[in-house]
């Protein structure tokens, strides 16, 4: 099945995913609870301002999708709701905890870069090296039914370029334009009409000499004439 989620869905989701990983003795969620969750300043790219109504929405829509399920506890009067986006019997996605954290934090926080990733997904999972992150990158932009993460551009003056998921459709990928070489203050500064090359300067100075040379010349002449 395509999974094309909106972006306050992803939200959602990617919500679900952090709270069943980060706190389970608190999953499933609450619609209030979720509502927070979203709206975190912390860990979110960008922060939102959800309503409850909004958020309910959301859930229904993903339910209809059937990405999330209502599961509240027994005797529980307030509904609860738990994802069955990923690595789950009833859904065809299954990630390894590396690859579930790394997706986990596309989704609630957008692009990054393997080292931003390999610091942020340690609370939801063992992390080792960065080559271990951008192993299991490699892994979700190769699996068998379509790419699930794409590797961005990298952005001048950044070492390392940004991935980003494709669950929301594809990506517009951005252009970057080599920066002109600047020149310097003193070159800008200086209008091009009064910048003397070096061979004008070498020539004036040549003829400086000449110059002089004919005036020690014709002195030299004038005392030869002047002997008896």
């Amino acid at each position: 099945m395509k999974i094309e989620l909106s972006a306050h869905e992803a939200r959602v989701i990617g919500c679900l995913i952090e709270k069943q990983l980060t706190t389970p003795d608190q999953y499933p969620l609450s619609l209030n609870a979720l509502a927070a969750a979203c709206n975190q300043k912390s860990n979110r790219d960008p922060v939102m301002a959800l309503e409850e109504t909004g958020v309910q929405q959301l859930v229904d829509g993903l339910v209809r999708k059937h990405l999330v399920i209502e599961k509240s506890g027994f005797g529980s009067r307030v509904p609860k709701y738990q994802q069955v986006f990923c690595n789950t019997e009833f859904g065809s996605l299954k990630f390894t905890p590396l690859e579930t954290a790394i997706v986990c934090e596309l989704l609630v926080r957008g692009a990054q870069t393997p080292g931003e990733l390999r610091t942020r997904c340690t609370r939801m999972a063992p992390v080792g090296e960065v080559g271990d992150v951008e192993a299991a990158l490699q892994a979700l932009a190769q699996r068998p039914e379509g790419a699930l993460v794409v590797r961005l551009p990298r952005e001048p003056g950044r070492r390392d370029s940004a991935w980003t998921h494709l669950f929301s459709g594809e990506v517009p990928v951005p252009v970057y334009e080599e920066s002109a070489p600047r020149q310097t203050v003193a070159s800008e500064a200086r209008p091009a009409a009064t910048r003397p090359s070096a061979d004008g300067e070498r020539l004036a100075r040549l003829e400086q000499e000449v110059a002089q040379l004919r005036s020690e010349l014709e002195a030299i002449k004038a005392r030869l004439g002047a002997q008896p």
